[in-house]
Protein backbone atom coordinates (compact mmCIF):
# COMPACT_ATOMS: atom_id res chain seq x y z
CA UNK A 1 0.00 0.00 0.00
CA UNK A 2 2.81 2.38 0.91
CA UNK A 3 4.62 1.70 -2.36
CA UNK A 4 1.49 2.19 -4.47
CA UNK A 5 0.83 5.43 -2.69
CA UNK A 6 4.37 6.59 -3.42
CA UNK A 7 4.07 5.68 -7.10
CA UNK A 8 0.89 7.74 -7.20
CA UNK A 9 2.83 10.91 -6.19
CA UNK A 10 2.17 10.25 -2.49
CA UNK A 11 -1.59 10.50 -2.64
CA UNK A 12 -3.67 7.37 -1.98
CA UNK A 13 -4.72 5.82 -5.33
CA UNK A 14 -8.40 6.42 -6.08
CA UNK A 15 -10.30 3.14 -6.45
CA UNK A 16 -12.81 3.90 -9.20
CA UNK A 17 -11.07 6.53 -11.31
CA UNK A 18 -11.66 5.77 -14.98
CA UNK A 19 -8.95 8.12 -16.29
CA UNK A 20 -5.59 6.95 -17.57
CA UNK A 21 -2.82 6.97 -14.97
CA UNK A 22 -0.21 9.71 -15.28
CA UNK A 23 2.75 8.29 -17.20
CA UNK A 24 5.95 8.54 -15.22
CA UNK A 25 9.48 7.21 -14.88
CA UNK A 26 10.70 5.33 -11.80
CA UNK A 27 14.34 5.71 -10.83
CA UNK A 28 15.68 3.46 -8.06
CA UNK A 29 18.97 2.28 -6.64
CA UNK A 30 19.74 -1.36 -5.83
CA UNK A 31 18.08 -1.03 -2.42
CA UNK A 32 14.90 0.35 -3.95
CA UNK A 33 14.92 -2.38 -6.58
CA UNK A 34 15.10 -5.10 -3.90
CA UNK A 35 12.19 -3.55 -1.99
CA UNK A 36 9.93 -3.20 -5.03
CA UNK A 37 10.69 -6.40 -6.97
CA UNK A 38 9.16 -9.00 -4.57
CA UNK A 39 5.96 -6.91 -4.29
CA UNK A 40 5.12 -5.36 -7.65
CA UNK A 41 5.46 -7.08 -11.02
CA UNK A 42 6.33 -5.17 -14.18
CA UNK A 43 2.71 -5.44 -15.26
CA UNK A 44 1.47 -3.89 -12.00
CA UNK A 45 3.97 -1.07 -12.39
CA UNK A 46 2.71 -0.47 -15.91
CA UNK A 47 -0.89 -0.38 -14.68
CA UNK A 48 0.18 2.39 -12.31
CA UNK A 49 1.65 4.42 -15.14
CA UNK A 50 5.33 3.49 -14.75
CA UNK A 51 6.57 3.28 -18.34
CA UNK A 52 10.27 2.96 -17.55
CA UNK A 53 12.11 1.84 -14.45
CA UNK A 54 15.83 2.54 -14.41
CA UNK A 55 18.73 2.26 -12.00
CA UNK A 56 19.96 5.58 -10.69
CA UNK A 57 23.60 4.91 -11.59
CA UNK A 58 23.00 3.86 -15.19
CA UNK A 59 23.33 6.03 -18.28
CA UNK A 60 19.92 7.62 -18.72
CA UNK A 61 18.68 9.77 -21.58
CA UNK A 62 16.75 12.99 -20.88
CA UNK A 63 12.95 12.64 -21.11
CA UNK A 64 11.97 16.27 -20.69
CA UNK A 65 8.16 16.01 -20.57
CA UNK A 66 7.76 13.25 -17.98
CA UNK A 67 7.69 13.40 -14.15
CA UNK A 68 10.25 11.16 -12.44
CA UNK A 69 9.77 9.37 -9.14
CA UNK A 70 13.03 8.62 -7.33
CA UNK A 71 13.16 5.85 -4.73
CA UNK A 72 16.67 5.66 -3.29
CA UNK A 73 18.76 5.49 -0.12
CA UNK A 74 20.00 8.90 1.07
CA UNK A 75 23.69 8.10 0.50
CA UNK A 76 26.35 10.57 -0.63
CA UNK A 77 26.80 9.12 -4.12
CA UNK A 78 23.04 8.83 -4.71
CA UNK A 79 22.54 12.46 -3.79
CA UNK A 80 25.44 13.59 -5.99
CA UNK A 81 23.86 11.75 -8.88
CA UNK A 82 20.44 13.32 -8.21
CA UNK A 83 22.00 16.79 -8.17
CA UNK A 84 23.65 15.95 -11.49
CA UNK A 85 20.23 14.95 -12.91
CA UNK A 86 18.83 18.32 -11.81
CA UNK A 87 21.69 20.13 -13.51
CA UNK A 88 21.24 18.11 -16.71
CA UNK A 89 17.48 18.81 -16.66
CA UNK A 90 16.61 15.19 -17.39
CA UNK A 91 12.90 15.24 -16.47
CA UNK A 92 9.92 17.54 -16.25
CA UNK A 93 9.49 17.27 -12.47
CA UNK A 94 11.16 15.37 -9.64
CA UNK A 95 9.50 13.48 -6.80
CA UNK A 96 12.31 12.50 -4.45
CA UNK A 97 11.50 9.60 -2.12
CA UNK A 98 14.08 8.39 0.35
CA UNK A 99 13.97 4.83 1.65
CA UNK A 100 15.24 5.99 5.06
CA UNK A 101 15.11 9.45 6.58
CA UNK A 102 17.47 11.95 4.94
CA UNK A 103 19.65 14.21 7.08
CA UNK A 104 19.31 18.01 7.11
CA UNK A 105 22.77 18.58 5.59
CA UNK A 106 22.04 16.30 2.62
CA UNK A 107 18.72 18.06 2.01
CA UNK A 108 20.65 21.33 1.85
CA UNK A 109 23.00 19.81 -0.76
CA UNK A 110 20.00 19.01 -2.94
CA UNK A 111 18.53 22.48 -2.39
CA UNK A 112 21.82 24.13 -3.43
CA UNK A 113 22.02 22.02 -6.57
CA UNK A 114 18.41 22.85 -7.43
CA UNK A 115 19.06 26.58 -7.03
CA UNK A 116 22.24 26.30 -9.08
CA UNK A 117 20.44 24.45 -11.86
CA UNK A 118 17.50 26.85 -11.68
CA UNK A 119 15.27 23.83 -11.08
CA UNK A 120 13.68 24.64 -7.73
CA UNK A 121 10.17 24.72 -9.17
CA UNK A 122 10.68 21.29 -10.74
CA UNK A 123 11.38 19.49 -7.47
CA UNK A 124 7.77 18.70 -6.69
CA UNK A 125 8.02 16.78 -3.44
CA UNK A 126 10.65 15.37 -1.12
CA UNK A 127 9.48 12.49 1.08
CA UNK A 128 10.98 10.19 3.67
CA UNK A 129 9.24 6.92 2.90
CA UNK A 130 10.48 4.82 5.84
CA UNK A 131 10.42 1.65 3.73
CA UNK A 132 13.86 0.27 4.51
CA UNK A 133 12.82 -3.38 4.77
CA UNK A 134 12.01 -6.06 2.20
CA UNK A 135 8.62 -7.75 2.43
CA UNK A 136 8.74 -11.30 1.10
CA UNK A 137 5.32 -12.53 2.28
CA UNK A 138 2.26 -11.08 4.00
CA UNK A 139 3.78 -11.86 7.37
CA UNK A 140 7.51 -12.00 6.77
CA UNK A 141 10.11 -9.37 6.04
CA UNK A 142 13.91 -9.24 5.99
CA UNK A 143 16.07 -6.25 6.77
CA UNK A 144 18.58 -5.96 4.04
CA UNK A 145 19.73 -7.62 0.88
CA UNK A 146 22.39 -5.33 -0.58
CA UNK A 147 25.66 -5.76 1.41
CA UNK A 148 23.75 -8.12 3.67
CA UNK A 149 26.98 -9.55 5.05
CA UNK A 150 27.24 -6.20 6.89
CA UNK A 151 24.45 -7.20 9.28
CA UNK A 152 24.99 -10.94 9.30
CA UNK A 153 25.62 -13.20 12.30
CA UNK A 154 29.27 -13.30 11.30
CA UNK A 155 29.59 -9.51 11.21
CA UNK A 156 28.25 -9.12 14.75
CA UNK A 157 30.27 -11.99 16.24
CA UNK A 158 33.66 -11.32 14.65
CA UNK A 159 36.34 -11.23 17.35
CA UNK A 160 38.10 -8.25 15.73
CA UNK A 161 35.05 -5.99 15.44
CA UNK A 162 35.55 -2.36 16.52
CA UNK A 163 33.02 -0.37 18.54
CA UNK A 164 32.30 1.96 15.64
CA UNK A 165 31.58 -0.96 13.31
CA UNK A 166 29.24 -2.45 15.90
CA UNK A 167 27.43 0.91 16.22
CA UNK A 168 26.98 1.03 12.44
CA UNK A 169 25.54 -2.49 12.35
CA UNK A 170 23.15 -1.71 15.19
CA UNK A 171 22.07 1.55 13.54
CA UNK A 172 21.34 -0.28 10.28
CA UNK A 173 19.18 -2.84 12.07
CA UNK A 174 17.39 -0.22 14.17
CA UNK A 175 16.72 1.97 11.14
CA UNK A 176 15.02 -0.92 9.32
CA UNK A 177 12.94 -1.92 12.34
CA UNK A 178 11.94 1.70 12.89
CA UNK A 179 10.85 1.98 9.24
CA UNK A 180 8.78 -1.15 9.65
CA UNK A 181 6.88 0.23 12.64
CA UNK A 182 6.32 3.59 10.95
CA UNK A 183 4.79 1.78 7.97
CA UNK A 184 2.74 -0.37 10.32
CA UNK A 185 1.67 2.78 12.18
CA UNK A 186 2.14 1.14 15.55
CA UNK A 187 4.44 1.44 18.55
CA UNK A 188 5.60 -1.93 19.82
CA UNK A 189 6.25 -3.28 23.29
CA UNK A 190 9.87 -4.44 23.13
CA UNK A 191 11.28 -7.51 24.86
CA UNK A 192 14.82 -8.85 24.57
CA UNK A 193 17.35 -11.04 26.36
CA UNK A 194 19.89 -9.15 28.46
CA UNK A 195 23.56 -8.73 27.74
CA UNK A 196 23.39 -9.62 24.04
CA UNK A 197 23.38 -7.75 20.75
CA UNK A 198 19.58 -7.98 20.92
CA UNK A 199 19.60 -5.70 23.94
CA UNK A 200 21.69 -3.08 22.11
CA UNK A 201 19.16 -3.05 19.28
CA UNK A 202 16.24 -2.84 21.73
CA UNK A 203 17.71 0.13 23.64
CA UNK A 204 18.49 2.05 20.45
CA UNK A 205 15.08 1.36 18.92
CA UNK A 206 13.35 2.40 22.13
CA UNK A 207 15.28 5.68 22.17
CA UNK A 208 14.46 6.41 18.53
CA UNK A 209 10.75 5.74 19.02
CA UNK A 210 10.61 7.98 22.10
CA UNK A 211 12.41 10.85 20.38
CA UNK A 212 9.95 10.73 17.52
CA UNK A 213 6.98 10.76 19.86
CA UNK A 214 8.34 13.70 21.86
CA UNK A 215 9.04 15.83 18.81
CA UNK A 216 5.92 17.94 18.31
CA UNK A 217 6.64 18.60 14.62
CA UNK A 218 6.79 14.92 13.92
CA UNK A 219 3.63 13.17 12.82
CA UNK A 220 4.95 9.71 11.98
CA UNK A 221 2.68 7.87 14.39
CA UNK A 222 -0.20 10.34 14.46
CA UNK A 223 -2.28 12.03 11.83
CA UNK A 224 -2.22 10.86 8.26
CA UNK A 225 -0.30 7.58 8.33
CA UNK A 226 -1.42 4.37 6.69
CA UNK A 227 -2.27 2.46 9.86
CA UNK A 228 -5.15 4.08 11.69
CA UNK A 229 -5.72 3.28 15.36
CA UNK A 230 -2.16 4.01 16.48
CA UNK A 231 -3.17 4.68 20.03
CA UNK A 232 -5.35 1.65 20.48
CA UNK A 233 -4.54 -0.68 23.36
CA UNK A 234 -3.50 -3.43 20.98
CA UNK A 235 0.19 -2.82 20.69
CA UNK A 236 2.28 -5.41 18.88
CA UNK A 237 4.97 -7.26 20.80
CA UNK A 238 8.46 -7.12 19.33
CA UNK A 239 10.63 -9.96 20.61
CA UNK A 240 14.32 -9.58 19.81
CA UNK A 241 16.29 -12.79 20.09
CA UNK A 242 19.98 -13.37 19.70
CA UNK A 243 20.84 -16.15 17.25
CA UNK A 244 23.33 -17.59 19.78
CA UNK A 245 20.44 -18.95 21.83
CA UNK A 246 19.81 -21.54 19.12
CA UNK A 247 22.63 -22.12 16.68
CA UNK A 248 21.66 -25.66 15.66
CA UNK A 249 18.46 -24.80 13.78
CA UNK A 250 19.97 -22.81 10.88
CA UNK A 251 22.39 -25.71 10.26
CA UNK A 252 19.60 -28.27 10.21
CA UNK A 253 18.79 -30.01 6.91
CA UNK A 254 15.13 -29.40 6.15
CA UNK A 255 12.30 -31.43 4.70
CA UNK A 256 9.57 -28.92 3.76
CA UNK A 257 9.27 -27.56 0.25
CA UNK A 258 10.06 -23.88 0.80
CA UNK A 259 12.92 -24.58 3.20
CA UNK A 260 14.46 -27.11 0.80
CA UNK A 261 14.27 -24.68 -2.12
CA UNK A 262 15.99 -22.11 0.08
CA UNK A 263 18.64 -24.56 1.23
CA UNK A 264 19.67 -26.34 -1.97
CA UNK A 265 18.73 -24.01 -4.84
CA UNK A 266 19.64 -20.43 -5.67
CA UNK A 267 16.58 -18.79 -4.06
CA UNK A 268 16.66 -15.11 -3.45
CA UNK A 269 13.94 -12.49 -2.81
CA UNK A 270 11.19 -14.96 -3.81
CA UNK A 271 12.89 -15.84 -7.10
CA UNK A 272 14.53 -19.17 -7.78
CA UNK A 273 17.21 -19.53 -10.47
CA UNK A 274 17.63 -22.95 -12.03
CA UNK A 275 20.12 -24.30 -14.49
CA UNK A 276 18.32 -26.50 -16.95
CA UNK A 277 20.26 -29.71 -17.27
CA UNK A 278 20.71 -30.02 -21.01
CA UNK A 279 21.61 -33.68 -21.44
CA UNK A 280 21.58 -33.80 -25.25
CA UNK A 281 24.86 -35.19 -26.45
CA UNK A 282 26.56 -32.78 -28.79
CA UNK A 283 28.44 -34.21 -31.80
CA UNK A 284 32.11 -34.94 -31.19
CA UNK A 285 34.31 -31.89 -31.45
CA UNK A 286 31.38 -29.46 -31.11
CA UNK A 287 31.29 -27.06 -28.20
CA UNK A 288 29.15 -28.36 -25.34
CA UNK A 289 25.75 -26.68 -25.18
CA UNK A 290 25.46 -23.85 -22.72
CA UNK A 291 23.13 -24.60 -19.84
CA UNK A 292 20.02 -22.45 -19.94
CA UNK A 293 19.32 -20.47 -16.81
CA UNK A 294 15.68 -20.15 -15.92
CA UNK A 295 14.26 -18.07 -13.14
CA UNK A 296 10.82 -18.45 -11.59
CA UNK A 297 8.96 -16.21 -9.18
CA UNK A 298 7.42 -18.01 -6.23
CA UNK A 299 4.99 -15.42 -4.93
CA UNK A 300 1.73 -15.06 -3.04
CA UNK A 301 -0.24 -15.19 -6.31
CA UNK A 302 1.00 -18.74 -6.94
CA UNK A 303 -1.75 -20.83 -5.35
CA UNK A 304 0.20 -24.09 -5.41
CA UNK A 305 3.16 -22.45 -3.64
CA UNK A 306 0.90 -20.86 -1.03
CA UNK A 307 -0.75 -24.19 -0.31
CA UNK A 308 2.29 -26.45 -0.31
CA UNK A 309 5.35 -24.40 0.68
CA UNK A 310 5.12 -25.73 4.24
CA UNK A 311 4.42 -29.34 3.24
CA UNK A 312 6.95 -32.18 3.51
CA UNK A 313 8.63 -32.78 0.16
CA UNK A 314 7.06 -36.19 -0.71
CA UNK A 315 3.58 -34.64 -0.37
CA UNK A 316 4.58 -31.84 -2.73
CA UNK A 317 5.73 -34.32 -5.38
CA UNK A 318 2.41 -36.14 -5.06
CA UNK A 319 0.41 -32.92 -5.35
CA UNK A 320 2.27 -31.87 -8.51
CA UNK A 321 1.35 -35.27 -10.00
CA UNK A 322 -2.34 -34.85 -9.06
CA UNK A 323 -2.48 -31.33 -10.51
CA UNK A 324 -0.96 -32.66 -13.72
CA UNK A 325 -3.55 -35.42 -13.98
CA UNK A 326 -6.50 -33.10 -13.37
CA UNK A 327 -5.07 -30.71 -15.94
CA UNK A 328 -4.72 -33.48 -18.52
CA UNK A 329 -8.37 -34.50 -18.04
CA UNK A 330 -9.48 -30.93 -18.72
CA UNK A 331 -7.11 -30.62 -21.66
CA UNK A 332 -8.53 -33.78 -23.27
CA UNK A 333 -12.01 -32.32 -22.95
CA UNK A 334 -10.93 -29.17 -24.82
CA UNK A 335 -9.27 -31.24 -27.56
CA UNK A 336 -12.42 -33.32 -27.93
CA UNK A 337 -14.58 -30.21 -28.29
CA UNK A 338 -12.21 -28.79 -30.89
CA UNK A 339 -12.41 -31.92 -33.00
CA UNK A 340 -16.22 -31.90 -32.76
CA UNK A 341 -16.32 -28.34 -34.07
CA UNK A 342 -14.51 -29.29 -37.27
CA UNK A 343 -17.77 -30.76 -38.53
CA UNK A 344 -17.64 -32.60 -41.85
CA UNK A 345 -20.72 -33.57 -43.87
CA UNK A 346 -24.21 -32.15 -43.50
CA UNK A 347 -25.86 -35.03 -41.68
CA UNK A 348 -28.60 -34.29 -39.13
CA UNK A 349 -26.57 -35.83 -36.25
CA UNK A 350 -23.79 -33.29 -36.55
CA UNK A 351 -26.22 -30.36 -36.49
CA UNK A 352 -28.02 -31.60 -33.37
CA UNK A 353 -24.66 -32.26 -31.73
CA UNK A 354 -23.64 -28.72 -32.51
CA UNK A 355 -26.40 -27.19 -30.43
CA UNK A 356 -25.54 -29.40 -27.44
CA UNK A 357 -21.91 -28.56 -27.71
CA UNK A 358 -22.20 -24.81 -28.05
CA UNK A 359 -22.79 -24.55 -24.31
CA UNK A 360 -19.89 -26.88 -23.61
CA UNK A 361 -17.59 -24.99 -25.93
CA UNK A 362 -18.46 -21.64 -24.37
CA UNK A 363 -17.47 -22.94 -20.97
CA UNK A 364 -14.27 -24.43 -22.44
CA UNK A 365 -13.29 -21.11 -24.02
CA UNK A 366 -13.91 -19.20 -20.81
CA UNK A 367 -11.81 -21.66 -18.82
CA UNK A 368 -8.89 -21.63 -21.28
CA UNK A 369 -6.87 -18.75 -19.74
CA UNK A 370 -7.31 -20.39 -16.35
CA UNK A 371 -6.09 -23.68 -17.82
CA UNK A 372 -3.03 -22.06 -19.35
CA UNK A 373 -2.13 -20.43 -16.02
CA UNK A 374 -2.60 -23.80 -14.34
CA UNK A 375 -0.29 -25.39 -16.91
CA UNK A 376 2.35 -22.71 -16.29
CA UNK A 377 2.30 -23.35 -12.54
CA UNK A 378 2.47 -27.11 -13.01
CA UNK A 379 5.50 -26.76 -15.29
CA UNK A 380 7.16 -24.37 -12.86
CA UNK A 381 6.73 -26.65 -9.86
CA UNK A 382 7.65 -29.76 -11.85
CA UNK A 383 10.97 -28.11 -12.73
CA UNK A 384 11.65 -26.77 -9.24
CA UNK A 385 10.67 -30.02 -7.51
CA UNK A 386 12.80 -32.07 -9.92
CA UNK A 387 15.81 -29.87 -9.21
CA UNK A 388 15.28 -30.28 -5.46
CA UNK A 389 14.86 -34.03 -5.86
CA UNK A 390 18.20 -34.31 -7.68
CA UNK A 391 19.89 -32.71 -4.67
CA UNK A 392 18.06 -34.95 -2.20
CA UNK A 393 19.08 -38.08 -4.11
CA UNK A 394 22.69 -37.14 -4.78
CA UNK A 395 23.31 -35.91 -1.22
CA UNK A 396 21.01 -38.30 0.70
CA UNK A 397 19.37 -35.31 2.38
CA UNK A 398 16.48 -37.40 3.68
CA UNK A 399 18.97 -39.46 5.74
CA UNK A 400 20.56 -36.27 7.10
CA UNK A 401 17.20 -34.77 7.97
CA UNK A 402 16.06 -37.81 9.94
CA UNK A 403 19.38 -38.24 11.70
CA UNK A 404 19.53 -34.59 12.77
CA UNK A 405 15.93 -34.69 13.97
CA UNK A 406 16.92 -37.57 16.24
CA UNK A 407 19.97 -35.73 17.56
CA UNK A 408 17.97 -32.58 18.27
CA UNK A 409 15.14 -34.42 19.97
CA UNK A 410 17.65 -36.52 21.96
CA UNK A 411 16.25 -39.86 20.73
CA UNK A 412 18.39 -42.94 20.19
CA UNK A 413 20.49 -43.08 17.05
CA UNK A 414 20.32 -46.11 14.78
CA UNK A 415 23.76 -45.73 13.23
CA UNK A 416 26.90 -44.11 14.51
CA UNK A 417 27.81 -40.55 13.58
CA UNK A 418 31.22 -41.73 12.45
CA UNK A 419 29.64 -44.00 9.81
CA UNK A 420 27.59 -41.08 8.51
CA UNK A 421 30.63 -38.85 8.22
CA UNK A 422 32.83 -41.48 6.57
CA UNK A 423 30.14 -42.61 4.08
CA UNK A 424 31.55 -41.31 0.77
CA UNK A 425 28.12 -41.33 -0.95
CA UNK A 426 26.28 -39.26 1.63
CA UNK A 427 26.38 -35.56 1.05
CA UNK A 428 28.98 -32.86 0.45
CA UNK A 429 31.70 -31.96 2.96
CA UNK A 430 29.50 -29.04 4.01
CA UNK A 431 26.58 -31.40 4.75
CA UNK A 432 28.84 -33.49 6.98
CA UNK A 433 30.13 -30.45 8.80
CA UNK A 434 26.59 -29.23 9.43
CA UNK A 435 25.61 -32.61 10.82
CA UNK A 436 28.60 -32.75 13.15
CA UNK A 437 28.09 -29.17 14.39
CA UNK A 438 24.48 -29.94 15.26
CA UNK A 439 25.65 -32.98 17.18
CA UNK A 440 28.31 -30.92 18.95
CA UNK A 441 25.95 -28.07 19.85
CA UNK A 442 23.13 -30.38 20.96
CA UNK A 443 25.14 -32.83 23.09
CA UNK A 444 24.86 -32.28 26.83
CA UNK A 445 28.57 -32.76 27.46
CA UNK A 446 31.17 -32.24 24.76
CA UNK A 447 32.75 -35.42 23.33
CA UNK A 448 36.03 -36.42 24.96
CA UNK A 449 39.31 -35.33 23.35
CA UNK A 450 40.00 -38.86 22.03
CA UNK A 451 36.58 -39.08 20.38
CA UNK A 452 36.92 -35.54 19.07
CA UNK A 453 40.26 -36.36 17.41
CA UNK A 454 38.63 -39.35 15.75
CA UNK A 455 35.76 -37.20 14.43
CA UNK A 456 38.21 -34.53 13.27
CA UNK A 457 40.19 -37.09 11.31
CA UNK A 458 37.03 -38.44 9.67
CA UNK A 459 35.89 -34.90 8.81
CA UNK A 460 39.27 -33.98 7.36
CA UNK A 461 39.26 -37.19 5.29
CA UNK A 462 35.83 -36.23 3.98
CA UNK A 463 37.32 -32.93 2.80
CA UNK A 464 35.78 -30.65 5.45
CA UNK A 465 37.11 -27.30 6.52
CA UNK A 466 37.53 -27.48 10.32
CA UNK A 467 37.34 -23.72 10.94
CA UNK A 468 33.61 -23.81 11.88
CA UNK A 469 34.30 -26.54 14.45
CA UNK A 470 37.01 -24.48 16.12
CA UNK A 471 34.61 -21.53 16.31
CA UNK A 472 31.78 -23.59 17.82
CA UNK A 473 34.17 -25.20 20.30
CA UNK A 474 35.22 -21.79 21.54
CA UNK A 475 31.62 -20.56 21.50
CA UNK A 476 30.44 -23.51 23.56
Amino acid sequence: VALKRMLNFNVPPVKNSTGEPVWKVLIYDRFGQDIISPLLSVKELRDMGITLHLLLHSDRDPIPDVPAIYFVMPTEENIDRMCQDLRNQLYESYYLNFISAISRSKLEDIANAAIGANAVTQVAKVFDQYLNFITLEDDMFVLCNQNKELVSYRAINRPDITDTEMETIMDTIVDSLFCFFVTLGAIPIIRCSRGTAAEMVAVKLDKKLRENLRDARNSLFTGDTLGAGQFSFQRPLLVLVDRNIDLATPLHHTWTYQALVHDVLDFHLNRVNLEESGMESSPAGARPKKKNKKSYDLTASDKFWQKHKGSPFPEVAESVQQELESYRAQEDEVKRLKSIMGIEGEDEGAISMLSDNTAKLTSAVSSLPELLEKKRLIDLHTNVATAVLEHIKSRKLDVYFEYEEKIMSKSTLDKSLLDMISDPDAGTPEDKMRLFLIYYISSAQAPSEIDLEQYKKALTDAGCNLAPLNYIKQWK
